[in-house]
């Protein structure tokens, strides 16, 4: 299969052969699968101070039964404040939990090797589904071939301001203006000073991301990555597919070289 190489410009620039990595079959639950085991790598453990709730004079009757009152243990005291009261324990206010949160809880999913380079290579593939890019909601009128392919010169990049000719160029810039149409959000997040969430729009694949990802950081939405680290986490924000991605030459030349048993059998059978 197929696909047409442009310039920064916008211009044709010859056709380029796909990689047998684009001809993997669409897994939604597969992709679903790999994005919530790579998010449970990002947790971090949480834990207890192991007498919170317990600093407090308070201690049950001794002997515990015939006082006439419940057994829960009560802070002491000559008067006023809290005395009588119970605490210390689970069900008092202010006590301590029942069972709190220890560090020592596995939080990290676990999934399969090959189920996740699977993910990783339908991911990829689903890049160059015209419908599934529009079914995540991006912008893409006027696109005519994809995966968009785009020649090595992009890597070179450094610059705000060429970065925004070349997405007017390659028709890309309608899906950068949609990130500015979203609505503030209120409540807590507000006043917590995250009142806009920023979007995602296009994915940059090339072999040296460097030079471009200092030209995209005033671009919301905008990213750029290394063949070699792409991720599903970059391919399916949320979970959702598919992102809008754009390959350098070389960049899908690295993806060539991904080794997975169902490319294997794939080779066999043709």
């Amino acid at each position: 299969m197929k696909t047409t190489v442009y310039t920064t410009t916008g211009t044709k620039d010859g056709e380029v052969e796909l990689p047998p990595i684009f001809s993997t079959p669409f897994r939604r639950d597969l992709i679903h699968k790999a994005f919530t085991n790579l998010t449970t790598h990002k947790f971090q453990p949480q834990g207890r101070k192991p007498t919170a709730g317990m600093d407090v004079v308070a201690d049950s009757n001794d002997p515990p039964t015939g006082q006439g009152v419940s057994r829960v243990a009560r802070m002491s005291g000559g008067g006023g404040g809290r005395q009588g009261q119970g605490a210390e324990v689970a069900s008092t206010r202010g006590g301590r939990q029942a069972h709190p949160p220890i560090v020592d809880k596995v939080i990290n999913k676990k999934l399969n090797r090959k189920e996740n380079k699977l993910a990783l290579c339908s991911a990829i593939a689903a890049t160059a589904s015209k419908e599934l890019i529009e079914l995540r909601g991006h912008k893409i009128e006027g696109i005519e071939s994809f995966p968009i392919i785009v020649s090595d010169d992009i890597e070179s990049i450094s610059k705000a301001s060429e970065i925004s000719k070349i997405l007017d160029s390659l028709k890309l810039s309608q899906d950068v203006d949609r990130l500015e149409s979203r609505k503030s959000r209120s409540g807590q997040s507000r006043l917590r000073g995250r009142s806009k969430k920023v979007g995602k729009s296009v994915l940059f694949v090339t072999s040296d991301s460097s030079k471009l990802s200092k030209a995209i950081g005033a671009i919301p939405g905008v990213e750029a990555k290394n063949a070699k680290d792409l991720s599903v986490l970059d391919l399916a924000p949320g979970s959702h597919p598919i992102r809008l991605t754009v390959y350098s030459k070389s960049a899908l030349e690295e993806i060539g070289k991904i080794k997975s048993t169902h490319l294997e059998v794939m080779v066999k059978i043709q």
